[in-house]
Order: structure tokens, then C-alpha cells, then sequence
């Protein structure tokens, strides 16, 4: 994607809100009933979505406890020198789940990583380190809530298509 924003209608506004609340679980039929339009049309909405960036993956909630891995931590770092290489390079380290890239201020990443105990985290950190962050901060995390994005509507549309 460019850069550019794109124009969200209400029936696309509708899918991203459902996709929010579901992705995996509600499929192209069962959307557009909710939103008033054909399967086809909500496949073809999705699609230009993803093509324009808006929807730029799918990815499921994770229970990393259950999978073994006890440990959930932020890191709170600043990097001298933020760039997409950097960010890219964090991504490939061995327990790093999410990289965010912060606009203004000295510490500029927040770096969310999973480990199965003390040590291994110690060596996720030390990683990091190795990409030339300072880490400022280390905050032990215990659960996470998300939600859907309200101004994409609670309210879907009634038909348009």
C-alpha cells in the first residue's frame, strides 16, 4: 500500500468489524447476511481490502502459557538509530511475538516476548541487546483483552452492496 487512506463504507466497515470479533469462524455467507450483502460481494470486499493494506493479516490469540511458554514480558527499549531493518531483524529473535515502533520520546520500541522460564528470557534479552537497544524497562505481563474497533460499527448495516 501506498500510504493512502482508503474510503470504508458502512458494508466495509461492517466486515472489518465482524472479522475483528471472529475472523476465523464467520464465513462469507453468514457476513453478509449481517451486513445485507451476496458471499461474493463480501469476498470481493475482503479481497480489495487486503489488496489496499487495510487488513494486513490474520492472526489467532495465542495462549502462550498453555503452549509452554510461562513467561510473557514487555520490554521497553530506545534504539538510537529506529529503522524497518531493525524491526525486522527483533522479529526473527527467538521468543519475540510483537514489535511496536513508537513515533516521539526516547523510548521508542515496546518488544513483547514469550519464554519458557527465567534463563530463556535472560537470552531473548540479551538478543535484543545485540540489535544495539537499550532496554530501559522489563514489565512481567499476565493477560491481554482486545476488542473490536468501535467505529467500525456495532451496528452493521442494513444493505447496501
Amino acid at each position: 500500500m501506498d500510504g493512502r487512506q482508503s474510503e470504508l463504507d458502512e458494508t466495509d466497515r461492517g466486515i472489518l468489524h465482524i472479522l475483528q470479533t471472529d475472523a476465523r469462524n464467520n464465513r462469507a455467507r453468514e457476513i453478509g447476511e449481517a451486513v445485507g450483502v451476496s458471499a461474493s460481494t463480501v469476498r470481493n470486499r475482503i479481497e480489495a481490502l487486503e489488496d489496499e493494506g487495510v487488513i494486513r493479516g490474520y492472526i489467532p490469540k495465542i495462549d502462550y502459557e498453555r503452549a509452554g511458554y510461562q513467561l510473557s514480558i514487555l520490554f521497553t527499549c530506545t534504539a538510537s538509530d529506529p529503522s524497518e531493518p531493525l524491526t525486522e531483524d527483533l522479529l526473527e529473535k527467538h521468543g519475540v511475538v510483537s514489535v511496536r515502533k513508537l513515533l516521539a520520546g526516547r523510548e521508542n520500541y515496546h518488544i513483547r516476548v514469550v519464554g519458557t522460564d527465567t534463563k530463556d528470557v535472560s537470552n531473548i534479552a540479551n538478543a535484543i541487546r545485540e540489535c544495539g537497544l537499550e532496554i530501559v524497562r522489563s514489565d512481567v505481563l499476565d493477560d491481554e483483552y482486545v476488542q473490536p474497533f468501535d467505529h467500525f460499527g456495532k451496528d452493521v448495516p442494513s444493505g447496501e452492496g
